[in-house]
């Protein structure tokens, strides 16, 4: 028996060695038992993304939950996780889920969980799932028929997509964005937005527009180092002797499209952070919407300044969208963003989208008429400049386990030539310098990894604080 764990957004696994067939029925089986105990004729809107064999692991869980009788609303095809997410609040089901690993690499699938109001399930539900996952599965799937459940009224194929593109249309100025002599570009990295954007804007400049599962090799992760070619398109366009070409800004997002890289006309990347700030300078400034703001512990000190600013509570939680997603569903709240792309803003559901925060900085320069690189003066403007930088250590489990008690003893006083003044543990360890630089390590809760993050006025700082960082933790 494979023990399921389910980490900060999900369960993934190895495709084929412990993602499979009859593992994906277990877990279904566990869902299933946790929804007929809570729900009256409860049903599932189901989906899967553009991973290796998606649509055999999205009917292996409508059969298992067919079988017991629980109605399915199936994603005739490949779908982004967003779309499972708005299908939930728009079809009134009791769960979501969706066949996907997000940004993991090629070699892996993963299930994610959905709730009713659009997000990620809370974790205390996900846990007691979790618990009653069967040692195996007592279903003979050949034996279940799809064809027979469509008959009966048991499964209901719906387009996602399609609802997704209404939903877009009625909430964006698209035809601000397409009239606003803009050049735009888009990389799906392979994943699952890449149709529904041909389908927004087929003029646009698109990369990796086609499904391959393999992802050419590469982690559908929307950072910088997996982004070069996109950049260097850029960098290319505005090169060229046609300057009629060149290209505005680039917009990214994972595998299942929930989270966003973003370049401006240069082929720069920037950052969540600075993407967090400009949203909020949109939404305030230029929309007059007000609400809280949630961030994760990893997040830009400057978020707190925009908020002061503004005049905007800010709350800071642990790091993982479920609990940014738990304060949305409860409270009016204007963004909630972590430091790894997955961001949200009201008037939407309270789940990262990609897409919908991209088109949302489109239609922020479409409206104004400005550069991105000028917007970001604007923030930098009211917060100051900075610079973020992460850097993931893979290192022996016992170095990784020695930092951390160290951590937890207090030992760190001093990271090379910079002095602890106040540290913070919500979620990780993280030593403040000063009030706008500081430095956070954090463990990865499933791998060898040592996760350190940094911030300093300038990109020189922020590198100087990780290479100092690294020789103490590694000595």
């Amino acid at each position: 028996m494979t023990k399921i764990k389910f980490g900060t957004d999900g369960w993934r696994a190895i495709i084929a060695k412990d993602f499979t067939v009859e593992n994906v029925a277990r877990v279904t089986e566990a869902v299933s038992e946790y929804l007929l105990k809570t729900h009256k004729n409860p049903s599932v809107v189901l989906g899967h993304d553009c991973r290796f064999a998606g649509e055999l692991f999205a009917e292996t869980a409508a059969k298992v939950f067919i079988a017991n009788n629980i109605k399915v609303l199936l994603a005739k095809d490949f779908i982004s996780t967003p779309m499972i997410s708005l299908g939930a609040v728009k079809y009134k089901t009791d769960l979501g889920v969706i066949i996907t690993a997000s940004h993991n690499p090629p070699s892996y699938n993963g299930y994610k969980l959905k709730a009713h109001y659009g997000g990620p399930l809370g974790p205390e539900i996900v846990q007691e799932i979790e618990d009653i996952i069967p040692p195996d599965t007592i279903y003979d799937l050949d034996v279940i028929s799809l064809k027979d459940a469509e008959k009966n009224g048991m499964l209901k194929y719906v387009n996602l997509e399609e609802d997704y593109i209404k939903h877009v249309e009625k909430n964006f100025d698209l035809k601000a964005i397409k009239n606003a002599n803009l050049n735009l570009a888009y990389d799906s990295m392979f994943g699952a937005g890449q149709r529904v954007m041909f389908k927004l804007f087929p003029e646009i400049y698109h990369l990796h527009n086609d499904e391959n599962p393999g992802f050419h090799g590469q982690a559908p992760e929307p950072i910088h180092k997996n982004l070069l070619e996109f950049s260097n398109f850029i960098k290319e366009k505005n090169l060229s002797a046609d300057k009629a070409g060149n290209i505005s800004c680039g917009l990214a997002t994972d595998g299942d499209a929930d989270r966003i890289g973003l370049y401006d006309s240069e082929g720069n990347f920037v950052d969540s952070h600075h993407i967090i700030l400009l949203l909020i300078h949109y939404l305030v400034k230029y929309k007059g919407m007000k609400g809280k703001v949630v961030t994760a512990f990893s997040t830009s000190v400057k978020i707190k300044n925009m908020c002061a600013h503004y005049g905007l509570q800010l709350d800071v939680a642990k790091i993982g969208f479920k609990y940014i997603c738990s304060v949305m569903v409860k409270e009016d709240v204007l963004v909630g963003g972590e430091e790894s792309g997955g961001i949200a803003i009201k008037g939407h559901i309270p789940e990262r989208d990609g897409i919908w925060m991209g088109l949302t900085i489109w239609e922020f320069m479409a409206k104004t008429g400005k550069s991105l690189k000028e917007l970001i003066q604007e923030v930098y403007d009211i917060t100051g400049t900075f610079w973020f930088e992460r850097n993931d250590m893979h290192i022996d489990e016992t170095v990784k386990q020695k930092v951390l008690s160290n951590c937890k003893k207090g030992n760190y006083k001093t990271f090379g030539k910079y002095k602890v003044s106040r540290v913070e543990d919500l979620d990780g360890y993280k030593y403040f310098f000063d009030e706008n630089t500081w430095m956070m390590i954090r463990a990865s809760g499933t791998e060898p990894v040592l996760r350190v993050y940094a911030e300093g006025a300038t990109k020189e700082i922020a590198f100087d604080i990780i290479e100092d960082a690294k020789k103490i933790l590694l000595n």
